[in-house]
């Protein structure tokens, strides 16, 4: 991913943070110049400085195999992203001189990938990603409230997927090279028309976190 400098972010926390709370995202693989390309619900596991990114595909998706051939692979996940209008910018007035543009905040995570294809394991990696997403809950729906034999037959239409994350990037395109009186005008006009990243252009960057570069 291209990131100019102005906006990138490599806070190890503050990313793996927003993947957690996006948790929607692509998983893209590439082998013997083919790319495969699925739209998956992730979920961060493991200890901290070791973390993976879990998913499954379906089997009849040909990317697990891919995955079992060595593919290389990255996840992105596009957390937020506006139109910003040059209308919104008082340089507009002062000097005409502005143009359109998109903000947006995005991650990339990359690492090898395994497979997880045995009963147990794939049943904890399951477990693992409704937990995630039924966290919260008033009722939260567990894999347990469902008769056990199908569950097991719905396990052997899929495969589960490991990411160990070796890198992580961040791009927060938040107008960060323009004036500050701009930025407050693209954020004003965002907040006015209801766009969540209206509270992210108003700070200019990421939540502050650790240090950590992934």
């Amino acid at each position: 991913m291209y990131v100019p400098l102005p906006y990138l972010e490599t806070r190890r926390s503050v990313l793996l943070a927003a993947i957690a709370a996006r948790s929607f995202g692509t998983l893209i693989t590439a082998l013997d110049g083919e790319i495969m390309i699925s739209h998956l619900p992730f979920a961060v596991a493991g200890e901290a400085g070791a973390e993976t990114l879990i998913a499954h595909l379906a089997r009849s998706n040909p990317q697990w195999r891919a995955i079992a051939a060595g593919a290389t692979a990255l996840a992105s996940f596009l957390l937020d992203d506006a139109y910003i209008s040059p209308g919104w910018y008082p340089s507009k007035a002062e000097t005409g001189r502005v143009v359109p543009t998109w903000n947006y905040v995005a991650v990339e995570a990359r690492g090898p990938m395994a497979l997880v294809e045995t009963g147990p394991e794939l049943l904890a990696l399951v477990d693992k990603l409704t937990g995630r997403h039924e966290s919260g809950r008033e009722h939260p729906w567990s894999i347990s409230d469902a008769p056990a034999e199908f569950t097991a037959a719905l396990l052997n239409g899929i495969v589960g997927v490991c990411m160990t994350i070796e890198a992580l990037t961040g791009a927060w395109k938040l107008d960060q090279k323009k004036r500050p009186e701009d930025r407050d005008g693209a954020a004003r006009g965002l907040g006015a028309e209801g766009a969540s990243l209206a509270s992210l252009m108003r700070a200019g960057r990421a939540p502050a976190g650790d240090e950590a570069a992934a």
